[in-house]
Formats: structure tokens, C-alpha cells, sequence
């Protein structure tokens, strides 16, 4: 995929887009904004048989009806355009409706903080410089949202006896 980047200002946003891609090698894409729609495009002519929904960014909510589960959704340009509440929504949505891998690239976002994306799981990945100033890419992956925890088993509750056959 090599092809995917180019010499203009966000060659670093293009090549970080295409290396998620390249890593999850997703069957079924979701883009919403007009890199993360170009870079799935060609994620699509490269590889046979992807399917690629794209979301529209004024409004993408209104179209996120998601009737199989999507590998890889990739969002660019378009928090910083929607309401907060708008956008919380449809990172929200994506992630319950079993999107494996969420990535969101996002410049200055008025009414977005590192919180708001911790708060839905999201990690902050990866911080690129782009002509237009500072882009943050924040990351979710199914796999690795919720860790294993040491004490969740039945030797470290007060009745393990009862692990499993009362709930209250």
C-alpha cells in the first residue's frame, strides 16, 4: 500500500491512516471525513472483496445504521465540526454496535479533551504535526478495551463457593 501516500501536508496523517489499515486488514470499513474516506478507498482497491461504508460528516449519525458488525472505523475532520454531543453519539455508536477497531484523528476540537476520549476507551496514540497545526490520533480496539483483571475470579471474593450461582 505504498501508493496510499503522497507529497502533500498530511503525508503523516496518510501513512499513520494506511499503517491501522494495513495492520487490521479489515474486511468491513467505515470512514466518515474525507482522508479517512480516501485512505479507505484505496484500502478497498488494493484488497478484494472490502466492503466500505462512508459516513457523511455534517451529519453522520443520521446514516450509522451498521446491520453487520465493522472491523475498522476511521474518523477524520469531523469532530471539529459536530456539536459534542453530536460526536460523543457516533463514537458511542460505533463502539456499541462492535466496531473492532475505532481510530479518530482530530485537530482542534473546541469542547473535546483527552477525558472525553477516555471516557468512551479510547487511548490516546499518537500526537502528528500537519500544516493546519496539531492532529491527536485516539485509538479503540475491542481486543484490548477491557483488560483481565487479577482479582476478578473466585478466589479473591469473600464466597467463592458462590462464584457464578447467585445473583442479587
Amino acid at each position: 500500500m505504498a501508493e496510499m501516500t503522497d507529497n502533500s501536508n498530511s503525508d503523516a496523517a496518510r501513512e499513520t491512516l494506511a499503517r491501522i489499515i494495513e495492520t487490521s486488514s479489515p474486511a468491513t470499513l467505515v470512514s466518515c471525513g474525507s482522508l479517512a474516506t480516501e485512505i479507505s478507498r484505496m484500502w478497498q482497491n488494493h484488497q478484494d472483496g472490502v466492503d466500505v461504508r462512508t459516513l457523511d460528516t455534517i451529519d453522520p449519525n443520521a446514516r450509522l445504521h451498521i446491520d453487520r458488525v465493522a472491523d475498522l472505523a476511521l474518523i477524520t475532520g469531523t469532530l471539529e465540526h459536530l456539536p459534542h454531543d453530536e460526536g460523543a453519539l457516533l463514537l458511542g455508536q460505533l463502539r456499541n454496535y462492535g466496531t473492532h477497531q475505532i481510530a479518530v484523528l482530530v485537530g482542534e476540537a473546541p469542547g473535546w479533551a483527552f477525558t472525553d476520549f477516555i471516557g468512551l476507551g479510547f487511548r490516546r496514540h499518537a500526537e502528528l504535526e500537519n500544516d493546519n497545526g496539531a492532529l491527536t490520533l485516539y485509538t479503540y480496539n475491542l481486543d484490548t478495551y477491557n483488560h483481565k483483571r487479577a482479582w476478578n475470579n473466585p478466589e479473591n471474593w469473600a464466597n467463592p463457593e458462590m462464584w457464578g450461582k447467585a445473583w442479587w
